[in-house]
């Protein structure tokens, strides 16, 4: 059989994406597997061992473009279609790919594009967002006996060069990297947090904090280092995805909010500190990983992280630089 696979963004949602593709190798272990992803994540699935093809499109492309796409994937001729984003350009994508089984998510008004339908909320309780995906696997009729753990390529050999050149020159020392921003302000930590947080791990013997982010996070990366008063070894910028995960992996331990990179560490085997804020653990935890989570009970949480109702985000504000140490140091002793 083909299977065409979609996942248009971002980060950490086309990495909680992998267990669905280990579980379909493992019922179809014959099957051509294919991933349709948009430019900017590309790397997270290009050279992935279970997938034979990858679809790239532009993350503003035109009709011209996905036209051109959707001439392509009907030429392959796909048996079945999964559709893990449930977005308006996926699911069209999905009906206009020409397979006969077409497989998502019961979300309104795009519910009928696919013959296959999955709930995407149950009336029992949350249901954490790599589960939902293996249950769109599950329709195909695969028993699924044991959720697989995420599965990222490997680092080619000049981004494991690329990598080591940057932690030889942030220098010896139990390997602490902090990653500073979130991608939006409702789940960013904040700069002051994070000065405060290098602070207090200064204190331990032998530690040696790294900071990391991408290239939108170069200011907050001046800012803590200016704080802090010192040269903080710093990544900001300056890896792709696959290199960050090489990073994490040889790193003691990886702290950071709800995000893509979050998801990236938990594809390690690397302990994780994670701080939550209006997203719940139930959906986005780090999946199947060595994990402290903090997070504070609160009325407000979850929300839809479009405007906050206290105006103060403190679902984050209130987790503490303190708390955040206390979590770190038993994996640092």
């Amino acid at each position: 059989m083909k299977f065409l696979l979609i996942r248009l963004r971002r980060t950490g949602d086309i990495v909680l994406t992998t267990p669905a593709v280990s579980a379909l190798r493992a019922a179809f272990p014959d099957s051509s597997l294919a991933y349709v992803v948009e430019e900017p994540f590309a790397r997270l699935v290009q050279g992935h061992p279970d997938l034979e093809k990858i679809y790239v499109l532009g993350r503003k492309g035109g009709k011209k473009e996905f036209l051109s796409l959707v001439r392509d994937i009907r030429a392959e001729k796909y048996d079945a279609t999964l559709d893990f984003h449930g977005g308006p350009r996926a699911s069209l994508l999905t009906l206009l790919s020409g397979s006969r089984l077409r497989v998502g998510y019961a979300v309104k008004y795009r519910r009928y594009f696919y013959n296959r339908r999955v709930p995407r909320a149950y009336g029992q309780g949350p249901v954490h967002s790599a589960a939902n995906h293996l249950n769109l696997v599950k329709a195909l009729g695969v028993n699924v006996r044991e959720d697989p753990p995420l599965v990222l390529p490997g680092a080619l050999p000049e981004e494991r060069e690329h990598v080591d050149r940057l932690l030889k020159q942030a220098g010896p020392g139990r390997r602490v990297i902090l990653h500073i921003s979130a991608g939006n302000k409702f789940r960013d930590w904040g700069v002051e947090n994070s000065v405060r947080l290098v602070g207090l791990l200064d204190r331990l013997p032998g530690v040696l904090v790294i900071l990391a982010g991408g290239r939108d996070d170069l200011e907050a990366e001046r800012i803590i280092r200016e704080r802090a008063g010192r040269d903080i070894p710093s990544l900001v910028g300056r890896l792709n995805f696959i290199e960050l995960r090489e990073a994490v992996r040889r790193a003691d331990l990886f702290v950071g909010p709800d995000s893509g990179p979050m998801h990236i560490a938990a594809s390690t085997s690397t302990p994780i500190v994670a701080i939550f804020g209006p997203t719940l653990p139930a959906h986005f935890a780090p999946w199947k990983a060595r994990a402290v989570i903090l997070q504070k009970d609160l009325d407000c949480r979850p929300c839809r992280q479009r405007r906050c109702v206290t105006e103060d985000f403190r679902c984050l504000s209130t987790i503490t630089p303190e708390e955040v140490f206390e979590a770190c140091r038993p994996f640092l002793s």
